[in-house]
């Protein structure tokens, strides 16, 4: 266990959204214990806060989204997944436009801000959500659950009909060295025939070989190649863990995902928040103790309203 810790300084980082194609700039702020994460988006209209919760999530494609009010941020996954990568509790995000920059595709650029930032810890004790029975949701033949363990870890396989993809499978054993260096920096890929089927429905508008990685029928058309060998499914992790984030609080337990996207990762958090009995809350002051999950407060799930 280990106690909060949020940003040590206001940073800021500006470019483009992956889907909107407009400019966007992005400023990260230290926040106080018990606040999460909560986006914040300045607009025309005045500011709007919303919070990093499965309660906020609206119905988008390709991307995770949240909303407050009529007001709306998407692409929120990847700085979302720098966060809870490098153990990030709590931390205002603002944002001038409806969509976080896409910056390379990854969380790298996220995490090197973060770094810059400086990470410090709070006075309170962090909690986590240990998974006391399995939790699993199915879509076909997509699948994630969610299982008891000692530790967390996620295993990810997928399947594309590609050549350089094929079936990937791979396991992160969650710490902040290994995030890092092994999950921050895959990017977010796409195939080049089905550029303009997502532009035709407003998608993609923002995409480039400077963010995205491209396959042709063969082969990878970025002059850059790959990062990783294995990078597709790493980007998919990285998803993951960015969509977990509207959890709360961090899990401990093994989850395994089988050709999932977005919105199962999103299901799952709202099935394992439906079943209250299958998980209990940790702290570092009462270790291996169950807490009473409150009813929704005005900010973070499981902090104080």
């Amino acid at each position: 266990m280990r106690q909060q810790q949020t940003l040590g300084q206001t940073i800021t980082c500006s470019g483009v959204g992956l889907h909107s194609g407009q400019s966007v700039a992005l400023t990260l702020r230290p926040a106080p214990p018990y606040t999460g994460i909560v986006f914040i988006r300045h607009g025309a209209n005045g500011m709007v806060s919303m919070e990093a919760s499965i309660r906020n999530l609206v119905p988008t494609e390709l991307c995770t989204a949240i909303r407050v009010n009529g007001t709306q941020i998407q692409t929120i996954e990847h700085v979302l997944s720098a966060l809870v990568g490098l153990e990030i509790d709590n931390a205002y995000v603002e944002v001038n436009a409806g969509e976080v920059p896409v910056m390379d595709g990854s969380a790298g650029p996220f995490v090197r801000l973060i770094r810059a930032a400086g990470i410090v810890p709070q006075e309170q004790p962090q909690r986590f959500l240990k998974i006391l029975r399995p939790i699993e949701v199915k879509d076909g033949d997509r699948r994630v659950i969610i299982e008891p363990a000692s530790s967390p870890s996620i295993t990810y396989s997928i399947h594309y009909d590609h050549p350089l993809i094929q079936k990937q499978t791979y396991t992160y054993d969650c710490s902040v060295s290994a995030f890092e260096e092994d999950i921050a920096d895959a990017r977010t890929f796409g195939f080049l025939k089905e550029v303009e089927q997502l532009w035709a429905r407003g998608l993609g508008r923002g995409g480039s070989l400077e963010n995205t990685v491209v396959l042709s029928d063969q082969e990878v058309i970025n002059n850059s190649g790959l990062r990783y060998r294995d990078e597709f499914v790493r980007h998919k992790i990285l998803d993951l863990i960015g969509d977990l984030a509207l959890l709360g609080a961090p899990f401990i337990g093994h989850l395994t995902a089988d050709r999932s996207g977005h919105a199962l990762h999103t299901k799952l958090v709202e099935r394992v928040l439906e079943q209250r009995d299958s998980w209990v809350l940790l702290s570092g002051r009462e270790e291996g103790a169950a807490l009473t999950a409150p009813a929704i407060p005005s900010y973070n799930v499981f902090g104080q309203a």
